[in-house]
């Protein structure tokens, strides 16, 4: 606080929080400010550090508002005149509509700080009145919700103003005056603690009496208030002799700061029931991050605690697996860049445990200083995502062979026709694949039999691919492979291998050997082609070919 100022009374607690206010206004809009209440030799003065002597009465002496300095009235409800609150710039400076909407919330913050201040200097000018003329009244301050109470300590008298008995429902009459009375009123959870704060202070141990109890209402409810006192006689060896003070109504703030205190409780509680992991992180304007925030169920999701992950964020970014660790740092760093909301499925590799998959959802939000912060979530897709994989397996997958089954081997076979399109000097080829005298098999040895010639062939032909291969089982006993970059002659050495290794490893049933043979039929794959079905008929012309010149044969076309 500046020394250009006078006031008729001492500093307060209320002085100290304008003064705060001040620093506050002056730090956040980076401004000379400075709050002028009262006038002549009750003005009193609150300016930022810094301003000189000169400077401070310049700024006041402004009374509008310029393009430098910022003049704002600070009024009662009833359009009283309280202070005036100025900001000044270095340069001509306009306020955007957030720092005009952070202006009027300082602005009636301090409002609210001289109102308590000039309440105080009208209790202060009461109770010398009583004092002075030893008139036991008390006035009502009005619409805050205060009593006055004046206490002869020596005679154990207590006397009420009115806005103190009507604080508790009670008419002029209805309250007697002895101290004795008083305490039956107070809760009697509360009582010992109240009594022992009000002996404290008239020993001497504290410089004033406060606190905060509950008190019996007229209709047998409590209310929560909040009791200060002082002692203002004593005798010449220190005996105190009167003591005065106020009760104030806090029942609303009591209920708000309890209601505020079960809602934080319930959304703990509630995040850390929820099957995942809920999380508030923020990046700072330097790239760093952090987790403020993170529910119990961090442990399930990563292996980690809630205390491990906000100590240390980079513990969550460790376990992404190695494949999307890149796509799990960009997609942040993508929606801190464009404040969209963050959405991403991706692998975590918990040490001790198998590959879990993982989805984070959030939505970002840029804070003033330039950080970015996060509220979101992530939860276990583990089962999902094995569901889905044995769903796409069972719609793409020949049950008794685990080949492609037709439909999937024929987009297969259409997105190498695409490929070859794109690329025309790149090549391909198709082969049709038929078991011979696959019907013998089963009228001899039956169906099962049969089905174990199709697996048996079907692993054979697996194991000849490459992962750039196809191969799926077209219906019965007819299977066919697309090669990816390969001519004729390798489709042709292709078949010749699968040949040679059925002729090498026959079926066994009931300890008799069974030789499987097969016929094929190849045709390339050519970019010209207008559908993979023309292809596919070429290779299935080339198979009957095979067929009809004796079986196991290996044809062109």
């Amino acid at each position: 606080m500046q020394p250009l100022y006078s006031v008729n009374v001492p500093n307060s607690a209320n002085d100290e929080q304008l003064d705060v206010v001040v620093r506050l206004v002056s730090r956040y809009f980076d401004s000379a400010a400075v709050l002028v209440s009262g006038t002549g030799s009750a003005r009193h003065i609150w300016a930022s550090p810094g301003l000189s002597d000169a400077q401070l009465t310049r700024i006041i002496g402004i009374s509008e508002t310029t393009p430098n300095t910022l003049v704002w009235p600070l009024q009662a409800q009833a359009d009283t005149p309280l202070g005036t609150l100025y900001l000044h710039f270095d340069q001509p400076h306009e306020l955007d509509a957030k720092q005009r909407e952070a202006l009027q919330d300082f602005a009636a913050l301090a409002l609210d700080l001289l109102v308590r201040a000039a309440d105080e200097v009208r209790q202060r000018h009461e109770i010398a009145a009583l004092r002075d003329s030893e008139r036991r009244m008390a006035l009502a301050i009005s619409g805050s919700g205060t009593g006055i109470w004046d206490r002869n300590v020596a005679t154990g008298e207590i006397h009420y103003s009115s806005s103190w008995k009507a604080l508790l429902g009670y008419a002029e009459h209805e309250i007697g005056n002895r101290i004795e009375e008083s305490y039956t009123r107070v809760h009697p959870a509360d009582l010992d603690y109240v009594r022992a704060t009000i002996q404290a202070h008239l020993d001497q141990r504290t410089e004033a009496y406060e606190v905060e109890h509950r008190l019996r209402c007229r209709n047998g409810q409590y209310k929560w208030v909040c009791s200060r006192g002082k002692v203002v006689e004593r005798d010449k060896h220190g005996k105190p002799l009167r003591m005065v003070g106020t009760t104030t109504d806090i029942t609303a703030m009591r209920r708000l700061s309890e209601q505020v205190q079960l809602t934080a409780t319930l959304m703990t509680d509630l995040t850390n029931e929820i099957p995942g992991m809920v999380f508030q992180c923020r990046r700072q304007a330097d790239g760093t991050s952090v987790f403020t925030y993170v529910s119990a169920g961090a442990q399930a999701i990563c292996g980690l605690s809630a205390m491990q992950l906000m100590q240390d964020a980079k513990a969550l970014t460790d376990i992404v697996h190695l494949d999307d660790r890149k796509t799990f740092i960009d997609s942040f760093q993508l929606s801190a860049e464009q404040l969209t909301p963050w959405h991403l499925e991706f692998r975590v590799q918990v040490p001790g445990r198998e590959i879990a998959w993982c989805q984070g959802e959030a939505c970002p939000r840029r804070e003033e200083d330039g950080s970015v912060i996060w509220h979101g979530f992530m939860t276990d897709l583990t089962e999902r995502k094995q569901i889905e994989a044995e769903l796409q397996a069972f719609a793409t997958t020949d049950f008794l062979t685990q080949l492609a089954n037709r439909r999937h081997f024929m987009c297969q076979l259409e997105a190498e026709l695409a490929r070859l399109q794109r690329s025309p000097e790149q090549s391909a080829a198709i082969l049709m694949f038929d078991l011979d005298y696959f019907k013998t098999i089963n009228d001899c040895w039956g169906h099962n039999v049969g089905d174990q010639a199709l697996r048996h062939f079907a692993g054979i032909l697996s194991s000849q691919l490459r992962k750039t291969d196809t191969a799926g089982r077209l219906g019965g006993e007819e299977f066919a492979v697309v090669l990816s970059e390969a001519n004729l002659d390798k489709a042709r050495n292709f078949a010749t291998r699968i040949q040679n290794e059925l002729a090498r490893s026959p079926i066994l049933h009931a300890g008799e050997p069974i030789f499987l043979a097969v016929s094929v039929g190849i045709s390339s794959l050519n970019a010209s082609d207008a559908s993979v079905e023309a292809a596919l008929s070429r290779s299935d012309i080339a198979l009957y070919c095979a067929k009809r010149g004796g079986r196991n044969r290996i044809e062109y076309h």
